[in-house]
């Protein structure tokens, strides 16, 4: 059994000079400061690197028209990590807008006119609670 089974794993895909992702980062950050939100564990992909690339391009799920996005995954007994999958796929929902993922516990930037290229913080914060939920 690993060490970090059960650990959940919040991915954050951005690039350098992105202030959209500075901010998202900073939101997250705050948030997973607090003891609540204390099994996950931040693991930032610069998409303008040759790793950062393959872990978005591996995630299969994102557009990259819609960075900065974040996904989560939880470390399994083997200490493979795997995506959560969404609970509710195509549910609309008041927080996410646009921006929740279908397949996968996540969410992107939503940059037409209605999202506004604006990832909250409360929707940063239900993807931790719905993940939290879902991992038991």
């Amino acid at each position: 059994m690993s060490e970090n089974s059960g650990k959940l794993i919040v991915n954050v895909f951005g690039k350098e000079g992105c202030q959209k992702c500075a901010m998202l980062n900073r939101r997250l950050d705050k948030l997973l400061g607090e003891a609540r939100f204390a099994k996950f564990e931040k693991k930032y992909n610069n998409v303008m690197t040759e790793d950062g690339m393959m872990k978005f391009c591996l995630a299969q799920c994102l557009n990259p028209s819609r960075i900065p996005a974040m996904l989560i995954s939880r470390i399994d007994d083997n200490g493979k990590e795997t995506y959560l999958p969404n609970p509710h796929p195509g549910e609309s929902s008041e927080v996410y807008g646009h921006s929740k993922l279908f397949q996968f516990l996540g969410i992107q930037t939503d940059y037409s006119d209605e999202g506004k290229g604006i990832i909250t913080p409360e929707m940063i914060e239900s993807v931790l609670v719905e993940a939290l939920n879902a991992a038991g």
